[in-house]
């Protein structure tokens, strides 16, 4: 009996098994074939572990980078890279994950189907680092397994709801539809993007950025690859230069140029995420389409949440203007946290050029050329101080050179740690309580509403606008191909 319940905690401390397992009973529901459901299984399985490799290999560029920083400012320099702490956190926290994962998922599906919020998360990769983030949080509040898991399941389903939710009325300017919604975990500051370009939107119609004519020859920043490759390239070399050769050559570099180490370092940083991402496509390709079948039959009139790129057709040029708005918002949010003494958060590049531009998309629809410039601005400050907040909650992950880079995980982190801190376990609990309860309270209002509107048409999803349909500026679909990831 001992020998048996060893070899079941066995499995269950390998994430990459669990998540094969998830494939395995999402494919079989669907009645797939054997060899479908072993080819899928499978594939899974090595995708994860293909995952997991590339993470080792960002932690490993991480790691000279902060040891640089340190030295060369005096300071502790934490990289935003949703890739890389999700490889530290695999280590103690990947079985647990891996199953508020699958059962956030189906926390959603249930929410979708029993409320008007009608949002089923498919980016599947954000999903599982918010799974992540979550079981850390609630593993350092000192919570059991089980309770990491069952909680975190019920606040990691809540997340994958109401984020598309938030989003959605400026989507709806940006496709002139409800057909489609963002989920992806940068929902909080592409929301408050969508904000910022609406308060100030000048009056009258603003000029949309797809009247600009931008330059051929910038169109390599829509490959991520080589934008991560050669923007840290740049910080590292800028970073080693302050820390100096000789500091570089003794204690990182082994006897190499300072120079072309700091240039490798930050291409094996470019290589580690493109590795990662590469794993997780493997994996998603799996499960996802499971769990979409599964959602169609449960879940009438839903609505897909994809991830950002599906935004950048829409308007090429506000995803590059967003990315450097961004980027730039990232920068002076440094620049302040070196004159208040606190951990600096250094740009996370990844973070930036997805969720700025995401936002820059968002912002222009909103507002035009202005509302893309400040709505990114706005989004790089949040992904810039959110992770600064949150870093106290991670527990020692948190003293780390890397951190969860985008909004939702601030807000999520610093909504459960507070209620840690605050008053333990009983608050955490009563406030994803109190979330689950405020939904369903919101979705009966909603519902009563609709009722009450009789001879009208079918009222759209939670978070959807009821206008009539906005013409977005520069919302005519482009002919550009999505973004790389």
């Amino acid at each position: 009996m001992n020998a048996v319940l060893n070899v079941l905690l066995d499995i269950f401390r390998q994430p990459s098994i669990i998540v094969a397992l998830i494939s395995l009973i999402g494919l079989s529901v669907q009645r797939k074939s054997f060899s479908d459901v072993l080819k899928g299984t499978v594939r899974t399985l090595v995708g994860f572990l293909v995952l997991a490799a590339g993470a080792n290999v960002v932690v490993g560029a991480l790691t000279p980078f902060g040891d640089m920083f340190q030295h060369a400012f005096n300071v502790q320099g934490v990289v935003p890279n949703n890739e890389a702490i999700v490889g530290q956190v695999l280590l103690d926290y990947g079985s647990a994950a891996a199953l508020i994962f699958f059962f956030g998922m189906i926390v959603n599906i249930a929410l979708a189907a029993t409320t008007r919020f009608k949002y089923i998360y498919l980016s599947g990769h954000v999903a599982f680092y918010m799974a992540a983030m979550i079981a850390v949080i609630l593993g350092v509040a000192g919570f059991d397994t089980w309770a990491v898991v069952l909680w975190g399941a019920l606040a990691q389903g809540l997340v994958m709801t109401l984020s598309p939710a938030l989003v959605q009325p400026f989507m709806r300017k940006v496709t002139g539809n409800d057909d489609v919604a963002i989920g992806h975990t940068g929902g909080v500051g592409i929301a408050l993007s969508g904000l910022v370009a609406s308060i100030t939107r000048g009056k009258g119609t603003s000029k949309s950025t797809e009247e600009l004519q931008f330059p051929k020859g910038l169109g390599f920043l829509r490959d991520t690859t080589v934008i991560v490759a050669l923007s840290m390239g740049v910080i590292y070399i800028i970073v080693a230069l302050f820390a100096g050769s000789e500091y570089v050559r003794s204690t990182l570099s082994d006897g190499q140029n300072y120079i072309i180490f700091a240039l490798m370092q930050a291409a094996t940083f470019s290589a580690g995420v493109f590795i990662i991402l590469a794993g997780v496509r493997v994996v998603l390709a799996e499960i996802v389409p499971a769990f979409k079948g599964i959602s169609e039959r449960i879940v009438k009139n839903a609505r897909p949440a994809l991830d950002v790129p599906i935004v950048f057709p829409f308007a090429p040029n506000a995803v590059l203007i967003g990315f450097l708005a961004s980027f730039v918002g990232g920068i002076v949010g440094m620049v302040a946290m070196v004159f208040m003494g606190t951990a600096i958060i250094v740009p996370g590049v990844v973070a930036h050029f997805m969720t700025g531009a995401a936002s820059g998309v968002i912002g222009n629809a909103a507002g035009g050329r202005r509302g893309a410039v400040l709505g990114a601005f706005a989004n790089g400050l949040a992904i810039t101080f959110l992770p600064l907040l949150l870093l106290p909650m991670l527990g020692e992950i948190g003293f780390s050179n890397s951190t969860f880079s985008d909004a939702d995980y601030g807000i999520v982190g610093l909504f459960l740690g507070w209620l840690s801190i605050g008053g333990g376990q009983i608050a955490v609990i009563a406030g994803i309580v109190l979330a689950l309860v405020a939904v369903y309270l919101v979705s009966l209002v909603m519902g009563r509403r609709a009722k009450n509107n009789a001879g009208t048409s079918a009222e759209p999803p939670v978070g959807s606008s009821e206008a009539e349909p906005v013409t977005s500026v520069g919302s005519s679909a482009s002919s550009a191909e999505t973004a790389k990831q």
